[in-house]
């Protein structure tokens, strides 16, 4: 049975006549998560889940059209059951689950299977054929579990704060800077960019509970700062902003710094290789959960890992789509504009 399809949009549900993620404006948008690869403005109608529909209001416009839907709840649309199930990527993340006939496919979205303590934790869904990102689908990429990336965060700011140094993490606004609030809450005053802390508030208004922040501006004042922790989007690397902050230490949040090590980004002083993706291991346990006859493999790594699905008997595809430009605000493509 044919139920999607790969067009120029996005991927179409045929009998329901809705998009999956679409990166064109459609009419009818079946939306995994707030990330703007996946979240684009211009839709006629927007369906995502609850913990998504704020965050997708802030992002594209309070005006849109949009319906939201809990996890694991159905609706059905042109005959097709569609539902939501935690994807674990960030907050309000969702595999979409399609239901015809007997048939069912599941687009993953991105997704992270080591549960975080913020984000709903991933949940398998088994199925026909199954969706699945490959950002990080490369053997080398093997996440430390959240203990020892809290620990390894917690002593740079102690050390950070024994010599007086203001702790700066850099961390995309939507999903990361929320994990590194989690990660370092308790060790002093977190304060936060604009940026970050507008997404703070739409994530708040969904009932959902983040630690305690406090917003940084340019008028903050300087000493207020110091041994303090300071979070801001990749886009602020390098920038006078966080230039005028005194005898300050800066250290990126992301998956790549698991093998490009702190020498190559010359303007930090340390990197955490804090990912809001699966890693290896991640996507094969994935991917074998679900039991899927067909496996499509979109943005990232996905002709190796699509090749190893295929080489250990799972029938893969590799498919190019418009996602995973979005990851970390592209933190390279930022340090090296900064350092030039």
């Amino acid at each position: 049975m044919k139920l999607i399809k790969f067009t120029k949009k996005g991927i179409y549900c045929i009998p329901g006549k809705f998009y999956l993620d679409p990166w064109f404006p459609v009419d009818y948008a079946i939306i995994s998560h707030g990330h703007a690869d996946h979240a684009k403005w211009g839709m006629k109608h927007y369906l995502c889940h609850d913990d998504s529909k704020a965050i997708l209001q802030h992002r594209i416009g309070k005006d849109i059209s949009i319906e939201s839907l809990p996890y694991h709840k159905e609706r059905t649309i042109n005959g097709v059951k569609v539902s939501f199930f935690p994807a674990g990527h960030i907050i309000g993340s969702a595999q979409i689950r399609l239901g015809y006939k007997g048939f069912i496919v599941v687009f993953s979205g991105d997704y992270k299977v080591k549960n975080d303590h913020l984000t709903a934790p991933f949940e398998p869904v088994k199925c026909h054929e199954f969706i699945t990102e490959s950002t990080f689908g490369l053997p080398i990429y093997n996440w430390s579990e959240e203990t020892v990336l809290q620990q390894q965060m917690h002593d740079w700011v102690l050390h950070n704060q024994s010599i007086n140094r203001t702790s700066i993490c850099v961390g995309y606004s939507l999903g990361k800077a929320q994990r590194i609030m989690k990660l370092l809450d308790g060790l002093s005053d977190i304060y936060v960019h604009s940026a970050i802390h507008n997404v703070n508030e739409a994530i708040k208004s969904s009932g959902i509970i983040l630690p305690q922040t406090k917003l940084w501006t340019a008028d903050t004042d300087k000493t207020s700062l110091q041994n303090q922790i300071v979070i801001v989007p990749p886009a602020l690397l390098g920038s006078n902003m966080i230039k005028r902050i005194p005898n300050a230490a800066t250290a990126i949040c992301s998956g790549w710094m698991q093998i490009r090590g702190n020498r190559r980004w010359q303007s930090v002083d340390a990197g955490f290789p804090i990912s809001d993706h699966a890693d290896w291991n991640g996507l094969i346990s994935a991917v074998k959960a679900t039991e899927a006859e067909k496996v499509y493999v979109t943005h990232g790594s996905q002709a190796t890992f699509s090749k190893y699905l295929n080489e250990i008997g799972i029938n893969s595809e590799e498919v190019i789509t418009e996602y995973g430009t979005n990851e970390d605000e592209n933190v390279e493509t930022v340090t090296n504009l900064n350092a030039s």
